[in-house]
C-alpha cells in the first residue's frame, strides 16, 4: 500500500514506519523535522490546512516522475503527529495543535476519496493518567466501553479528535480507525526502565500498569491497514502483560480496592484489555518486558 505517515520523526512513528517498510509498504513522512528514516518525507506543519491537502496531493520523489502516471494517490493515512503529551507547552496549544492537524489531516483524506484513515489517540481518554489526584477507573480490566473524561488538554484534544473522526466517518464511509495508545516503549528503555517499576510499582499506577512495545505498535498498524470495513473504531492497544512484577490480585489489592473487576483475569493479564483489538484485527503483541529483564 502507498501509505501517508504523518509524525514518522516522532518515537512511536520511526518503530512505525519502519514496520511497515519491512512489510512492503510505500510510506511517506510529513513531519515538521526530517526522521532520518529512508523512506520519502515532505516538511509540513499540520495546523495549516492548505499545506496538508496540498501535501496529500503532489509527487513526493523523482521516482514518481519517472513512472509518467501523474501525481500517485494514496490507499491510507496514519495519523501519529502531536504535541505528545501536557506540560512540553502550554495547555491550550497542546489542544489547538493537536485537535486542529487532526481535523485538517482527516478532511483532506476526505477531500482526496483516501478510503483509510488510521489516527493515534490515547490512554488518557478515560482520564487517569493526567488527573490532578489519584483516579481509579470505573472497572478493570479498561476497555473502550469505559467512559472518556478526561481532566487535562492532551487528552482533552484526543477526545475531539475521537468525535472528529467519527463524524467525517459518517459523512465519507471511510474506514477510520483510532488506536488508544498506551504508554510506548522502546526496545532500548526496558533496561534502563522497567526495574524501578519492579521495585516501585506504583509507579505505573497512571498507566494502568500497561505499556506497547514500539515494535508491536508497528503491527498494530499494519493489522488496521490489511482489516477493511469496519467503519468508525477504537481500539486499545497494548502487550498482554502488566507492567510491574505483581500478580493481577496483588495490584487489585493495593491499587483497586472497590473497584469493580469485569471477569477473572490471568496472573500476569494487563489491566488495559486488547481483546477487541486482537479479535477484529488480528492484533497479536509478541513482546514482553520479561523477556529482556529475565
Amino acid at each position: 500500500m502507498r501509505v501517508l505517515f504523518t509524525g514518522g520523526s516522532g518515537k512511536a512513528g520511526k518503530w512505525a514506519i519502519r514496520h511497515l517498510r519491512a512489510r512492503g509498504h510505500r510510506v511517506v513522512n510529513l513531519d515538521q523535522v526530517p526522521s532520518g528514516l529512508d523512506c520519502a518525507e515532505l516538511l509540513v506543519d499540520l495546523c495549516d490546512a492548505g499545506q496538508v491537502i496540498g501535501a496529500m496531493s503532489q509527487f513526493t520523489d523523482g521516482t514518481e516522475l519517472d513512472e509518467g502516471t501523474g501525481v500517485p494517490t494514496y490507499d491510507a493515512v496514519v495519523h501519529f503527529a502531536a504535541v505528545p503529551r501536557v506540560m512540553i507547552g502550554t495547555d491550550g496549544e497542546c489542544f489547538r495543535q493537536n485537535s486542529l492537524s487532526t481535523y485538517n489531516v482527516i478532511e483532506a483524506a476526505a477531500k482526496l476519496g483516501i478510503p483509510k484513515v488510521i489516527f493515534a489517540s490515547s490512554e488518557t481518554t478515560y482520564g487517569i493518567c493526567f488527573a490532578d489526584r489519584e483516579l481509579k477507573p470505573d472497572f478493570v480490566p479498561v476497555d473502550e466501553t469505559h467512559p472518556t473524561v478526561p481532566h487535562d488538554s492532551y487528552a482533552m484534544s484526543k477526545v475531539c479528535n475521537e468525535m472528529t473522526a467519527r463524524s467525517f466517518q459518517a459523512r465519507t464511509g471511510a474506514d477510520i480507525y483510532g488506536l488508544r495508545i498506551n504508554n510506548v516503549i522502546e526496545p532500548d528503555e526496558y533496561a534502563g526502565m522497567f526495574p524501578a517499576f519492579v521495585q516501585d510499582p506504583a509507579l505505573r499506577r497512571r498507566n494502568i500498569f500497561a505499556y506497547i512495545d514500539a515494535r508491536d505498535l508497528g503491527h498494530m498498524v499494519d493489522c488496521c491497514l490489511k482489516t477493511d470495513g469496519l467503519g468508525y473504531e477504537v481500539f486499545n492497544v497494548s502487550n498482554d502483560d502488566m507492567s510491574v512484577d505483581l500478580t493481577a490480585d496483588e495490584v487489585i489489592a493495593r491499587f483497586y480496592p472497590g473497584v469493580e473487576v469485569r471477569g477473572e483475569m490471568g496472573p500476569n493479564e494487563t489491566f488495559y484489555s486488547n481483546k477487541k483489538a486482537k479479535e477484529m484485527v488480528g492484533f497479536a503483541p509478541k513482546r514482553s518486558w520479561r523477556d529482556v529483564l529475565r
